[in-house]
């Protein structure tokens, strides 16, 4: 877009920012925030849609990690000062609540069809001795 993002501190947090006047350029700034949710997304819906031998164990890592991340952004991590959807919801008409449910709703499809898939039965619980197990299992 032409613009040069730059690592700053947010009260000590390492902060990626765009480097985008949110002033002149709303819509590049809501591209720029909503990029990495969005490529996330992406990433997880090619590993549920392209046929091959599902369940590895990087391909679970990736999945577990969209849905923890989504997760994140879109309770707690939302009502941060330099936080993608707080960005989203002010550069555009959208509420924060609009933004996470966008996203949520992606990312709660995506955890349906992880959950009904039998390629994944072991993803959200497994056998155990004393019953079932629930959780990650890698």
């Amino acid at each position: 877009m032409g613009f040069h993002p730059y690592v700053g501190f947010n009260h000590g947090r390492p902060t990626i920012y765009s480097g985008i006047d949110t002033n002149r350029y709303p819509h590049k700034q809501f591209i720029f925030s909503a990029s990495g949710l969005t490529t996330q997304a992406a990433l997880d819906e090619l590993i549920l849609d392209i046929p091959h031998s599902r369940g590895a164990a990087i391909e679970r890592g990736i999945l577990a990690g969209g849905i923890g991340t989504t997760l994140f952004y879109i309770t707690i991590g939302r009502n941060g000062s330099v936080s993608d959807v707080a960005y989203m919801a002010r550069t555009s008409k959208l509420s924060k609540t609009q933004v996470s449910l966008i996203f949520g709703g992606v990312n709660a499809i995506q955890a349906l069809r992880i959950w009904k898939s039998p390629a994944y039965d072991h993803f959200f619980a497994s056998a155990s001795d004393n019953g079932a197990r629930f959780g990650l299992r890698f």
